[in-house]
This record gives C-alpha cells, structure tokens and sequence, in this order.
C-alpha cells in the first residue's frame, strides 16, 4: 500500500468534518467551472468522500468515481447509492481498466500534488476522452507549494503530511498540449476571495480537439 493511500485511509474518517479550506474551495471552483458545461458521461478523479459526485450525478448521466483509497470510497457509498454511479478503487498510475468507455469529462480534484509524472497520466485522460469532451484539474496552486503548503492532516500522534510534489503551471499546460488538450479557462481561487493572498487553487479546463 503507498503512502498516499495509507494517508487517505486515515484521514477518511474525519475528512469531511476537519476544517479543510482547500477542499471547500476546490469544491466550489468544480461547480462554478462546470455548471456552463454539459455531459452525459463523467469519470471523476479522486472522488474522495464524494464532495464533488453528488453535484456531477445531478448533471451527468452516468459517473465513474475513482479514488486510491478505499476508506474513502466507503464513506463516499454511504452517502450515494445511485445506480449512475460506479465507484472503483484505482491507482491512476497504472493502466486505466476502469475507463471501459469514452467520456465527456474526465475531472482531477486534488489529485496531481501526489502524482509525481505528470505526463503518463494526461496521456491516459486524453485516451479517455471523447473528441471535444473537456478536462478539468483543480490543485493546491504551485505558489502556495513553493511556500511548503502540502496535503495535511491531525492525527492522535500529531500531523501527518501527504506525499506530494511540487507542479509549475507549464507542466499542467505542457502536458495537456502533448495530449492535443487545448486550454479553455485558467483560473485562481483564493481564501476570501483576497486577492492581495497567494492563491490557494489553480484550476484549469481543457478541451480535446
């Protein structure tokens, strides 16, 4: 089991009731980029406790909702039952067996900080990808990781931080162009909307020409 997803186990059980300003504002960021957009087959990255699924369900016809851990994807199914719902466990690292079909939008949230190549991963995004389907990635800014923000989380014995790598925003554009992913809107999102702050979030849609 990776680090990473021992981490995600551990921190299932309270992820959703800790304070955590990155989730809440990626969580806005997805539905104010997406609502413009319609799909009828999503396959969402990361789906987590499902913060992001019960919206998606509401606008798609079928999701995919994939997560590396598994504590997390049962506190997902506790709260969605939904029969246009499938949630698989998946290391998106290696070979996608789960994208059995081509989707509208295939969506990261808060994924790629523990992705240490990029590249692979977009390749497998842009495979999954119908002509003119869209690509959203939303991720703790470049800015605040060169500040040391990581993923992080209390536990009895103190802190732990998530695996994570630091990504410059040319390697989220490089790599979608390699993959004939054009970028649609780049924005940042910041706490309070304090624009005078780093910002906490890039997010980035991108459609496959």
């Amino acid at each position: 089991m990776s680090d990473v997803q021992q981490a995600y186990n551990s921190w299932a059980q309270q992820y959703d009731s800790n304070e955590n300003k990155t989730r809440d504002l990626e969580a806005k960021s997805l539905r104010e980029t997406l609502a413009p957009l319609s799909f009828e087959h999503c396959l969402e990255i990361g789906c987590g406790t499902g913060k992001n699924t019960v919206w998606l369900m509401q606008k798609a016809a079928t999701v995919t909702a994939a997560d590396l851990s598994e504590e997390m994807l049962a506190k997902a199914k506790e709260k969605i039952t939904s029969p246009n719902v499938m949630f698989v466990q998946a290391d998106i690292t290696q070979p996608w067996d789960f994208a059995t079909k081509q989707f509208d939008l295939v969506g990261f949230s808060l994924v790629l900080e523990h992705i240490e190549l990029l590249q692979p991963v977009m390749e497998k995004a842009a495979a999954a990808l119908k002509s003119g389907g869209y690509l959203y990635i939303s991720e703790l800014h470049p800015f605040k990781q060169y500040n040391g923000s990581k993923a992080r989380f209390e536990t009895e014995t103190g802190i732990q931080v998530v695996t994570c790598f630091n990504h410059h925003i040319t390697d989220f554009t490089d790599a979608a162009n390699a993959n004939g992913l054009s970028l649609v809107t780049l924005a940042e999102y910041f706490d309070d909307d304090n624009r005078n702050t780093i910002p906490r979030l890039l997010t980035l849609l991108f459609v496959k020409k």
